[in-house]
């Protein structure tokens, strides 16, 4: 069976999802969830499904192994980056070569970059007046939002629409097609 490690920041759903998705399939299944958020909601919907779930600080993750040691000892074959903030360590990315990837709620590369994620980048479109938007889902590397995209998804922004509007499509689309392109890499 193929082991998912998320990294999220925040509430989780994404995470949530991706977990539900693979507790109905043989081949994969997120064994872990890493958060440098110790007050994080991801964590409470780990503890509901029964998913392990850790916190970790800035200097686990950038300035020691521990991080890097808790991922040798998962042995993933895929590390999801689900809402996780923090810009990931080379150290990492040289463990797990093209095994680091993430969902951005643009079509990078517009919107993306230090600074644009969750409700900057929606607001961001909505400034812009662009007339559509979607989610990238890509590879990691040592630049924000810069790895090779793997999926795009789009969805119309209305004259009308809200940054929450934006947020609400996005969220659908992140939803909908996450689970499957993770279900598809890990093929």
């Amino acid at each position: 069976m193929k082991r998912i490690v998320i990294f999220a920041s925040g509430s989780g759903s994404n995470a949530e999802n991706l977990i539900k998705y693979f507790n109905s399939k043989s081949e994969a299944s997120v064994t872990l969830v890493l958060t440098n958020n110790p007050h994080a909601k991801v964590l409470d919907r780990c503890k509901q499904l029964n998913v392990s779930a850790l916190s970790f600080n800035r200097m686990a993750f950038t300035k020691t192994d521990d991080v890097l040691n808790l991922l040798h000892s998962a042995k993933p074959d895929l590390i999801v980056l689900a809402g996780f903030l923090w810009k990931f360590p080379e150290v990492i990315l040289n463990a797990y070569p093209n095994k680091v990837i993430n969902v951005h709620p643009a079509l990078l590369p517009k919107f993306g970059g230090k600074g644009m994620y969750g409700m900057h980048v929606h607001e961001a479109v909505v400034a812009n007046k662009e007339t559509e938007t979607g989610i990238t889902i890509h590879y990691v590397n040592e630049n924000y939002d810069e790895g090779a995209t793997i999926f795009q998804a789009t969805c119309p922004v209305l004259a009308t629409d809200t940054a929450t509007d934006v947020a609400s499509k996005i969220h659908e689309l992140e939803m909908k097609h996450f689970p499957l392109v993770v279900e598809q890499l890990l093929k």
